[in-house]
């Protein structure tokens, strides 16, 4: 940076600090991530940077870069096929990873961005389908780049992100069933206020229609992507007056919860009731029978989402989108429905 460049950046410090009441010292502060400043001064002075258009300089990298992986569930059972996806990456590359756990599904809490721009990493890949608006801010001014990896949602256009083909996914999975001639199927998507669980089941509906079946009311559920909430949902359904003859759970783990109902009853698989899940993990192989499923490519999803974020780092120009292919996996626990 030359003498002009520091100028019009000492210049501009002193305007945010004037215009916020504070001290350069204090601008400072947030500019380094600091945690000694209020919450408010904060905020006012985020927006004054923002404001004024400042950036800070390209900076030398750490002499141990890290990129930063954040889940609001570590222990989730799709979450290491994420983190040995970014680490391969981050290897390849002479960087190491490093893992947080923060907030909701959603989104990171509030504590956590504290922490990142202390630790000041290469980047940060965010497992979430947003990122708060003065998150964003915060992340660019401190000229960190994010990535989301959204196998659970849709982030907003302005916001890198990868993801998969969500509709098309429960579109396979269902013309599965079809082409073995159900005709009763239910399905168990996720929550409600998911845009991968509404992207599924729009392709279950699609399918159907297409095939010209009607979809039941009474065989549609909401669930919660865990076996439990798989379980629960398929004993009500296996338990109504128009039992399915088979069902497509929105996740490998509510298919579990799905087979396990299903034994529960009396039901054998795929013999009285075919089930399909969804993301194709380690279990699914595993479960008994052996899960037809549809395969999300999480682990390249990662490995893309790590290759983004190195570019973006780099300062060259990227998509801010990609979506990665499904495939169906037709493995034990589907078969034709009873005579």
């Amino acid at each position: 940076m030359d003498d002009d460049d520091e100028t019009a950046d000492r210049v501009t410090l002193a305007q945010v600090a004037e215009n916020a009441g504070v001290s350069v010292s204090t601008v400072s502060k947030v500019l380094n991530g600091r945690q000694d400043v209020s919450p408010p001064t904060r905020l006012k002075i985020e927006r004054l940077l923002a404001a004024h258009g400042y950036r800070r300089g390209a900076r030398t990298p750490p002499d141990a870069p890290l990129i930063e992986i954040v889940f609001h569930e570590l222990d989730a059972i799709w979450a290491m096929e994420l983190i040995l996806g970014v680490e391969k990456v981050a290897t390849e590359n002479g960087a190491s990873v490093v893992l947080t756990q923060s907030g909701t599904r959603h989104a990171p809490g509030p504590e956590w961005i504290e922490g990142v721009l202390r630790r000041r990493p290469l980047g940060v890949i965010l497992v979430f389908s947003a990122l708060p608006a003065e998150f964003k801010r915060q992340l660019r001014s401190r000229s960190i780049p994010f990535v989301i990896i959204d196998p659970a949602g849709d982030p907003e256009p302005d916001v890198p992100s990868v993801g998969s083909a969500n509709w098309s996914g429960g579109l396979a999975a269902t013309r599965h069933l079809i082409e073995l001639g159900h005709r009763r199927i239910g399905v168990i998507t996720g929550p409600e206020d998911m845009m991968c669980s509404l992207a599924r089941l729009d392709g279950f509906r699609s399918a159907m229609s297409t095939a010209g079946l009607t979809t039941t009311p009474g065989l549609v559920a909401h669930g919660d992507f865990h076996v439990e909430g798989g379980y629960v949902r398929a004993l009500d359904m296996l338990r109504g007056p128009d039992r399915p003859t088979a069902v497509f759970a929105g996740s490998d783990l509510q298919a579990i919860g799905v087979l396990e109902a299903a034994a529960t009853l009396g039901l054998r698989t795929p013999d009285d009731l075919s089930v399909v899940g969804y993301d194709d993990v380690a279990v699914a192989q595993w479960s008994r029978p052996a899960l037809t499923t549809v395969h999300q490519p999480l682990r390249r999803m990662a490995e893309a989402g790590a290759e983004m974020l190195l570019r973006l780092r780099a300062g060259e120009r990227t998509t801010t989108r990609i979506e990665l292919a499904t495939s169906l996996v037709v493995r034990k626990s589907t078969a034709p429905p009873p005579a």
